[in-house]
């Protein structure tokens, strides 16, 4: 009888030892995880799980059989996080496929079973943070509470909570005497023990600006805070604040330094550098109205070291010239903000109207609240317009255009809301403004007027993938004289912004085809954005409304020293509605709308377009 070889032998003793190894490499198709609709619950799973790192991997039995193995414990510990220490996992691999392409799907059933609760919470702060008001909030409001499922990612941002507001008000020796949990499965619970000593609350140091340009003591003012106030990181955020909105510099730091603190005040070192003086600006531009043109733009942001500043804008285009220029200084003593005066000038040359405007002006800003700014303003500009359907014709037979002339000089104040600063999570979101102007027939003006415009925004957002956004806006003009104010002072509705589905300024009191501009307007909008997927792109459906006019009543009326016109609107209260659909991308330089309306009052076209980049009110 011939002798098996030795290697033979071996080989099969291992096959009979081992018979998973006589199986073919073997490919895992995919991960299914079922029993648990909660869709963290799932992800944090998949991130635990080995299995995933080798999706469409040819495995050897051997090691698919370790996977598997480990596929339990490490599905055991993921749910942990949530509570769920106990649950009942099984772990199933079903195969398909030929014996050389055996193709396998993983399946893992669960049961979670019972979630381990909040027995016992005891949570405390010693020292002068015992009686702080708003550290006593924080652990009122401490979660999971008694009762509760223990969730790993609640307690931790509640712990966290604490620590931030404890840094935040300055107590910069707090630290933790007891931090421990203890989890007993048997019994499901757990028994939450933490506690803080605070140590002494500290002052607001003196404040230190660490740069070479400016003169001494002029970024001092912004400073608002008393040395030896409470310390609040919330004021040092404020400083913040103000020092962006100079546009001063290219970097910001600001340090709270506890370790230098001196009988309990903490000295405050403020690091600047500056931004690149010029910053020049050039783009091209395109209207229905205007037509193609470029726009050039030239900042100085600080003249000289007392941080004057200049900007100068010029958007030229075929039908229309525009150009604007600016000179502010800095007015940080009382309220951040700044005085101004400026010189607007501007020509339009468009199918229904000669225009030319030149306006000056002088102007206070500041910041009155987190919320509310204000900018009180002195104007005086001079205005001659023409409406090409008023043209007669001369000797020659050439057109003549019947100029009007106005000046106006009047006070303005206008005020800007915003319950949703920089870096704020706050889902409503709140803009507003209000301006008042008026003028004094015999004082600067052409005639008497007193002039109120209220706009406003609110949105409401769910989640990341959708919108909800209502728009408005009001305005009236007291006088008598409305033929002697300028079309830049009457109220225009249509367009984006306005009236969509409708022209720019479309929509109001017309000779003919042309806007006149009207004493009143009223508008409103309502729109709904989706993000599929909460991704980048999503759509938009939206219905607006509104009219400009200068009699309340719906049908033709004259009021005293108003104009009758002639044509298809004679300022009677006529609503229009648009509605329409539109894409939306949540682009890198801000948000991007492209909409396309149709308006349900006898548009003068079918379909409006629109694009649009950027925050609008």
């Amino acid at each position: 009888m011939p002798r098996t070889p030795p290697h033979a032998l071996l080989l099969l003793i291992l096959l009979l030892a081992c018979p998973g190894l006589a199986r073919a490499a073997a490919t895992i198709d995919k991960v299914q995880i079922e029993g648990i609709e909660d869709e963290l619950m799932v992800e944090n799973i998949n991130v635990a799980l080995s299995l995933n790192d080798v999706l469409g991997d040819r495995l050897g039995e051997s090691r698919l059989e370790y996977l598997l193995g480990e596929a339990e414990a490490q599905t055991r510990e993921a749910l942990e996080p949530f509570g769920y220490y106990t649950p009942t996992i099984k772990v199933d691999a079903r195969r398909s496929g030929a014996t050389e392409d055996e193709r396998v799907t993983v399946v893992i059933q669960i049961a979670l079973g019972e979630p381990v609760r909040v027995r016992r919470s005891s949570i405390s702060i010693d020292g002068e943070g015992h009686e702080d008001r708003y550290l006593k909030e924080d652990l009122a409001d401490f979660a999971p509470r008694v009762g509760e499922i223990f969730d790993h990612t609640t307690y931790e941002a509640s712990k966290l909570k604490i620590v931030r507001r404890l840094a935040d008000r300055g107590y910069f020796d707090a630290d933790f005497t007891q931090r421990k949990v203890e989890v007993t499965r048997a019994e499901h619970a757990a028994d939450v023990d933490l506690a803080w000593v605070s140590g002494i609350r500290y002052d607001m140091g003196p404040t230190t600006f660490h740069q070479t340009y400016f003169v001494d003591g002029l970024l001092d003012k912004l400073v608002y805070w008393e040395e030896g106030s409470y310390f609040h990181q919330g004021k040092l955020d404020r400083l913040r604040e103000s020092l962006l909105g100079l546009d001063y510099f290219a970097n910001i730091d600001i340090q709270a330094n506890p370790d230098k603190a001196v009988d309990g005040q903490v000295p405050i070192d403020v690091n600047l550098s500056l931004a690149k003086r010029t910053l020049y600006t050039a783009g091209v531009s395109y209207g229905s109205e205007s037509g193609p043109g470029i726009r050039l733009g030239l900042d100085r942001r600080y003249i000289n070291s007392r941080g004057h500043k200049l900007s100068t804008q010029l958007d030229y285009a075929t039908k229309r010239k525009i150009l604007t220029s600016q000179y502010r200084i800095p007015a940080f003593k009382w309220l951040d903000g700044w005085f101004a005066i400026g010189l607007q000038a501007s020509d339009e040359q468009t199918d229904y109207i000669d225009l030319r405007h030149v306006e000056f002006f002088a102007s206070r800003s500041g910041q009155i609240t987190e919320d509310w700014t204000a900018v009180a303003s002195i104007h005086t500009l001079r205005e001659r317009w023409a409406y090409y359907d008023e043209s007669e014709v001369d000797d020659q037979g050439n057109l003549v255009n019947l100029y009007r002339y106005a000046t106006f000089t009047y006070p303005q104040l206008k005020a800007d809301y915003l319950n949703a600063p920089v870096g704020s999570n706050r889902p409503d979101k709140l803009a507003g403004s209000v301006v008042l102007r008026g003028g004094v027939e015999g004082a600067g003006s052409d005639a008497n007027f007193a002039q109120l415009h209220i706009r406003a925004r609110w949105s409401r957002e769910f989640g990341r993938n959708s919108a909800l956004i209502f728009r408005g806006e009001v305005g009236h003009t007291y006088t008598n004289a409305l033929v002697d104010m300028p079309p830049s002072l009457r109220f225009f509705a249509g367009g984006d912004g306005s009236i969509r589905g409708y022209a720019w300024r479309e929509v109001g009191p017309r000779s003919g085809d042309y806007a006149l501009g009207a004493k009143n307007v009223v508008t409103g909008s309502a729109e709904y954005e989706w993000y599929p997927n909460s991704g980048q792109f999503g759509g938009a459906v939206f219905v607006d409304t509104g009219s400009a006019f200068n009699s309340y009543k719906a049908s033709s009326s004259t009021e005293e020293g108003v104009t009758s016109f002639d044509g298809d609107d004679d300022g009677s209260f006529n609503l229009r509605t648009g509605i329409g659909i539109g894409l939306r991308w949540r682009s890198p330089v801000g948000p991007v709308r492209l909409d396309i309306a149709h308006g349900l009052n006898d548009p003068d076209s079918q379909f409006q377009i629109y694009l649009n980049i950027g925050t609008s009110l």
